[in-house]
């Protein structure tokens, strides 16, 4: 397994594939061809060309070959996934109909589909249908009952504070960011960084395996190495191999430090307020006080407290005196411990490490 682990391989994606052991990776992120059938070439208005993806390795004989084909690296994808992975599949409105469709056929378990909307999009030159501004992303489990990973409470704090919607504005991979070499792309779909940022943050936790069938130019090995995940790829040109593996060369990996991301709530044990009693962290007849110490509770003996006349749980409690419908009461209340005013979150965040110790 170790050859595969912070890694990348030049060769046939099928073949190398099939050596790979049995639920490897964490997570599967594959930009396979997107068999885009382009006829002829395609002109701007002021006839000069326009450098499509015409590539050798993008055209297949016949739906049936296509099909062929993504049906054979999906198995095994599925088959190098652990148990609890998750897979994305990228994707235009030429394959990923044909994509999902064998996704499901395969019994993976489709989360979501999320749209890459990009802000700088080539134009329809020719006028004759919609710009196509989006990709479509698909993100499924390995089956409907794995515990696939999602960082909510993360990319909930990424997006300040809103819940992550499915539609992502993103910019085309541009700029400096954009490999060329003698003025030309070096790869004709390279994506951008961002989009590979989002999805390894999202589903991945630092020191997850992620690995990519169809490296191109390395974007996912590149941003799963700065944010401290394993990495694995395969690639058949050479050229493109050789742009990631300097890509790979020249990362600078984000300090261990910060690439902790926040821990779901629903992911953590519930610890009742009642519990730190029956433990004897806290005791009843212990007093509780807001952090300005403006006010106070006693605790009783069956976990609820009592302020003047209301007595309840620690929400309830302070909910009442701020008069609002709800608060939480692990960081409104605080203990008095050697002249510092402490939150009791930090008593249940003990008993967390405790359990999980």
């Amino acid at each position: 397994m170790s050859n595969y682990l912070n890694n990348i391989l030049n060769g046939n994606s099928l073949k190398i594939l099939k050596k790979i052991p049995d639920k490897t990776f964490d997570l599967v992120f594959a930009d396979p061809p997107y068999n885009m059938q382009i006829g002829g070439s395609l002109k701007r208005p002021n006839d000069t060309k326009v450098k499509g993806v015409d590539d050798k390795w993008d055209q297949f004989q016949n739906f049936k070959h296509y099909d062929d084909f993504c049906k054979a690296w999906l198995i095994e994808c599925k088959r190098i996934l652990k148990d609890n992975g998750s897979i994305w599949v990228i994707g235009s409105y030429h394959n990923i109909f044909r994509l999902g469709y064998h996704i499901q056929n395969l019994n993976f378990w489709i989360l979501n589909d999320v749209i890459w909307r990009k802000n700088n999009p080539m134009p329809n030159f020719k006028g004759t249908r919609f710009t196509n501004a989006h990709e479509t992303l698909i993100w499924a489990s390995k089956s409907k009952k794995s515990k696939y990973k999602f960082n909510y409470q993360s990319l909930k704090c990424f997006n300040d504070d809103l819940q992550m919607r499915s539609d992502w504005m993103l910019p085309i991979c541009n700029g400096k960011e954009r490999l060329k070499k003698n003025g030309q792309k070096i790869h004709s779909t390279q994506k951008p960084e961002s989009l590979l940022y989002r999805i390894i943050l999202s589903t991945t936790s630092k020191g997850d395996s992620v690995f990519d069938p169809f490296l191109g130019t390395g974007t996912t090995a590149v941003v799963a190495k700065k944010l401290g995940r394993k990495y694995s790829g395969i690639e058949k040109d050479k050229k493109y191999f050789s742009a990631a593996k300097k890509r790979l060369e020249e990362v600078k990996e984000i300090e261990d430090n910060y690439l902790d991301t926040i821990q779901n709530n629903k992911s953590k044990p519930r610890i009742p307020f009642g519990s730190l009693i029956e433990m004897g962290i806290l005791e009843p007849g212990m007093t509780l006080f807001d952090h300005k110490k403006k006010y106070n509770a006693k605790i009783m003996a069956d976990g609820s407290i009592k302020y003047k006349d209301n007595e309840g749980s620690i929400h309830k409690v302070a909910a009442k005196i701020l008069g609002a419908e709800s608060c939480n009461g692990w960081t409104y209340w605080h203990y008095n411990i050697e002249g510092s005013m402490l939150p009791i979150d930090n008593l249940r965040q003990k008993l967390f490490s405790k359990n999980s110790s």
